[in-house]
């Protein structure tokens, strides 16, 4: 009981940092996540993490692409003449 409590908790918290997921969402996240993982057992464990590792670099490399692509190149920056 006290495990769902705190998954909850952290869930909740860990919504608001997270884009796409509500408090309550993440709320439901938290209680859920520990009851998933024991029945997946260690294997199911290792692979979370590493999808959810996998999934960060995904994420930051789309970021770093998207700000590359808003970044202006240096041909469109206006000439300086000195008058």
């Amino acid at each position: 009981m006290f495990g769902k409590i705190i998954g909850a908790i952290a869930g909740n918290k860990a919504a608001k940092h997270v884009r796409g997921i509500s408090g309550t969402g993440g709320t439901l996240l938290g209680i859920a996540a520990p009851t998933i993982l024991r029945r997946m057992g260690p294997l199911g464990l290792v692979a979370t993490v590493a999808g959810g590792y996998a999934w960060k670099k995904y994420s930051d490399r789309r970021q770093t692409q998207r700000a590359k692509s808003t970044e202006p190149s240096v041909l469109a920056k206006p000439a300086v003449t000195s008058l």
